[in-house]
């Protein structure tokens, strides 16, 4: 005898935040939240710890911050140890659903992950098993600021294409750092220097030439998501084209040579003049630059098509669809962009956090009661 076919079921998100644990984290105390399937509202005035709890839930799936890069500042002033603790719970068709629990905690300013009381194998691993996608005020400058933040999107989901990314992205750095020290050092003078700086630019060749593979994958993904994304936030009318403009080669040979070539250039700039920390996505509109011509609702449109891309391109990848992660959504709303943000929402199909100031902003009629549900944030505390 089958079982009884639910319908409702069908239309759950197939990746599941169903109960976080947050302990000392930022300015929460102890928070305890049991969210709604689809769509979670958390109000409150800022300051309040609404980003916070949103830090908390990326920081329980990715052991990382979308606001910083040192752990530490997560950590409850007064506090040793800060922890998230999540149950995420994956649907996977026909077969039972799989729960896992994932903890991430900071102790003695290092960060140390679990998956169900275990240690993952890499963070890498850890970061990829239950995907989330962050919108913060910061990201509104994706498409007019500076390419370090677009070479950031493209690691993101370059990770979930090829998980080895973040190590030869680390790596890079690291050789990449250590050449220049030499280099303003007056490194290559000697027999010695010159064979440091040689072993120093193989691995700049080796890990950037594959960090610019990566990079040129994970724009061919999110290409065709990013067109299809803008032509509804948008305007039909419009054509968005994202394309990449490598810093580096993909070929280690040819990245070896041109590294060769610029030392004596690279010595006295602040920063090598070749490699992959010199990529980026350029965007254009109608075969324009978007920096140049797009209107300020186009701006926040492009960013917000670039977010549903990513979600998009990472759901193909990993096989479910990413936990989305908006904060302060109602900042500087005027109709123009509430239209955006709301078609920006109607496209996601994961579950979905929101913070807001303003939560009379935020109406979802096409989402049942059930399926949402609205929080406070007062002085760190949600009820």
């Amino acid at each position: 005898m089958s079982a009884p076919h639910d319908e409702r079921q069908e239309h759950l998100p197939s990746l599941l935040l169903e109960r976080l644990h947050v302990r000392e984290f930022r300015n929460l105390g102890r928070v305890d939240v049991e969210p709604a399937p689809r769509l979670n509202v958390i109000a409150g005035n800022n300051g309040q710890g609404k980003t916070s709890l949103l830090e908390a839930i990326y920081f329980a799936a990715t052991s990382r911050s979308f606001r910083t890069h040192r752990v530490a500042e997560l950590v409850r002033h007064g506090a040793a140890v800060t922890s998230a603790r999540a149950r995420f719970v994956e649907r996977r068709g026909a077969l039972p659903p799989l729960a896992r629990e994932q903890t991430a905690a900071v102790e003695q300013k290092r960060c140390v992950v679990r998956i169900d009381g275990n240690r993952p194998p890499s963070l890498s691993s850890f970061a990829t098993r239950s995907p989330v996608v962050a919108f913060h005020t910061e990201e509104l400058a994706l498409s007019t600021g500076p390419a370090s933040a677009r070479r950031t999107l493209l690691d993101r989901l370059a990770l979930f294409m090829d998980p080895q990314s973040a190590d030869h992205r680390a790596r890079y750095a690291q050789a990449l750092r250590a050449r220049h020290e030499l280099l303003h050092r007056g490194g290559g003078a000697s027999a010695q220097a010159g064979a440091e700086l040689d072993a120093f630019e193989e691995l700049c060749a080796l890990h950037g030439a594959a960090l610019t593979r990566a990079r040129a994958a994970a724009v061919e993904a999110l290409g065709p998501e990013l067109a299809r994304a803008f032509a509804r936030i948008a305007a039909p009318d419009l054509t968005l084209a994202a394309r990449y403009a490598p810093g580096g080669a993909s070929d280690a040979a040819q990245a070896r040579e041109a590294l060769r070539e610029h030392r004596r250039r690279d010595a006295h700039r602040p920063s090598a003049g070749f490699g992959p920390h010199r990529d980026d996505l350029v965007l254009e509109l109608d075969g324009h630059p978007a920096r140049v011509v797009a209107s300020q609702g186009q701006h926040r449109a492009l960013t917000l098509s670039l977010k549903a891309a990513e979600t998009a391109a990472i759901a193909s990848v990993r096989g479910v669809e990413p936990i989305l992660l908006l904060d302060d959504v109602s900042s500087e709303l005027d109709p123009d962009r509430t239209a955006a943000l709301f078609t920006f929402l109607g496209m996601a199909r994961g579950q979905v956090f929101l913070t807001t100031t303003r939560r009379d902003l935020i109406v979802t009629p096409g989402v049942p009661a059930s399926e949402r549900r609205d929080f406070h944030v007062e002085g760190g505390a949600l009820s």
